[in-house]
């Protein structure tokens, strides 16, 4: 069995190095290849790992916190396995563990970050046998995937009952995560926000407005947004469970601020959500046995990348990348943006393969209406779907231009823009896009 693990290592390193030699990621293909010439190689890596391995799950959020929480753990000296590229199904899993390990296929790794995709940890969870679960929150998503979240719940819910020894680090604000923790009889620790910080907007789409204990309207004393917030249900009493780490003095603008525990950390990012991404990491660092005192250290080095906020500079014109792939975490995304109060340009980027979700009604769903602000100079739609986002826009009364290729768009906003440029892109965007803006970066003026 060594031989075959160490054959699916070279091989899969081998295809790994060719496709990013033509430009492609190659993740995919790395983990496909060495599941072929050892179907047990993800069994036989992530048990050579020191310590723990958590993994992270949930609707929004699961790349920045899985990142994030690997960035913590380095920072507090540990070697740490990690799929940063957001790649959540089996063969990206697999293909972080084959990629981190020696051409013998030796691991040397204390602990092991991994995201997984939600319908994915049927195939993942039953290889690795996490010891801790992140669960960020729970939103509609790829209808035509996933279906109802009810669908999204019980794979979940039944995954986490095949490890009845790992703890769930849960977000106690969102009632469909809370339910789901608390009813899977595994150990909790929560995070959230105790207090309001902002008002929610009145036209959110509200997933979790029914008890999932017995189905009565759950009533809410506030809400952060969507249906994250303080809520208890009138009829049975289910209720937002006592929150371990709970952040408060809660500052959002250019940046980020708020406390935990004994703990004041800053970050510079925009968008409310990123406090509870933040949160969630810290909430399992915490966990695993680490006082958080280098938490801070960490949040000044991290560098928010694979189009989460990510940053570039191109000929005097700043963008922004970001994913936006459902209508909770597009009106986030949005009201990042809308913190930025100077001129800047949109481009939306909607394609609708099989990764995306074919079904794009969703976009119905997304506050639209909110990027009529005087501070944005222009919007480019862009993508498979450019016209559908037309119309949407249409129906909102905002002029928008149609450009298909994204990369003319944006050739096109940096040599006419005001210098201040937001790309959002949904899910098979953002690698493209990505590469594009690092190529760009790296073109002369």
């Amino acid at each position: 069995m060594k031989i075959r693990t160490m054959a699916a290592v070279l091989a899969a390193k081998s295809a790994g190095f060719i496709c990013r030699k033509m430009g492609r990621q190659g993740v995919t293909w790395a983990g496909k290849i060495a599941l072929k010439i050892n179907p047990n190689i993800l069994e036989d890596l992530s048990s050579q790992v020191r310590e723990k391995i958590f993994v992270t799950c949930g609707t929004n959020g699961k790349t920045t916190t899985n990142n994030m929480l690997c960035a913590a753990l380095e920072q507090e000296g540990r070697k740490v396995v990690c799929n940063h590229t957001g790649s959540n199904m089996l063969n990206g899993v697999v293909a972080a563990f084959v990629l981190a390990a020696g051409p013998t296929g030796k691991l040397d790794a204390d602990y092991a970050c991994i995201e997984v995709d939600e319908a994915s940890t049927r195939h993942v969870f039953p290889r690795i046998k996490p010891d801790y679960m992140l669960l960020t929150n729970l939103f509609r998503d790829q209808l035509d995937r996933y279906g109802e979240i009810d669908i999204t719940m019980n794979i979940l819910e039944e995954m986490i009952r095949t490890v009845p020894k790992m703890q769930v680090i849960v977000n106690a604000d969102d009632a469909l995560s809370a339910y789901l923790a608390l009813d899977s009889g595994n150990p909790c620790i929560t995070y959230g926000i105790s207090k309001p910080v902002q008002k929610s907007a009145a036209n959110e789409i509200r997933e979790g407005r029914f008890c999932k204990k017995c189905g009565a309207r759950l009533k809410y004393s506030f809400y952060h947004y969507s249906q994250l917030g303080d809520y208890k249900c009138p009829s049975c009493g289910f209720k937002r469970p006592e929150i371990r780490y709970d952040a408060y003095d809660v500052k959002v603008g250019e940046q980020l601020s708020f406390a935990v525990e004994d703990k004041h950390l800053v970050a510079n990012y925009k968008g409310f959500y990123n406090v509870y991404n933040i949160l969630a990491s810290y909430a399992g660092l915490r966990t695993a046995g680490f006082s958080g005192e280098h938490f801070q250290d960490m949040l000044n080095h991290f560098n928010p990348e694979n189009g989460r906020m990510e940053q570039f500079r191109i000929q005097g014109t700043g963008v922004t990348l970001n994913l936006a792939k459902n209508p909770a975490g597009f009106n986030q995304n949005i009201s990042a943006v809308m913190q930025d109060k100077t001129q800047k340009d949109i481009i939306i980027t909607i394609n609708d393969n099989a990764q995306d979700g074919t079904d794009i009604s969703w976009l119905w769903d997304v506050d639209f209406d909110l990027l009529g602000d005087a501070s944005i100079h222009s919007i480019t739609v862009s993508g498979i779907r450019c016209q559908d986002m037309r119309l949407r826009m249409k129906y909102v009364d905002i002029p928008v231009m149609l450009e298909e290729n994204v990369e003319t768009a944006i050739r096109k906003r940096i040599e006419d823009g005001v210098g201040n440029l937001y790309v959002l892109v949904n899910y098979t965007a953002l690698f493209s896009t990505h590469n594009i803006l690092k190529k760009m970066e790296g073109e002369k003026e």
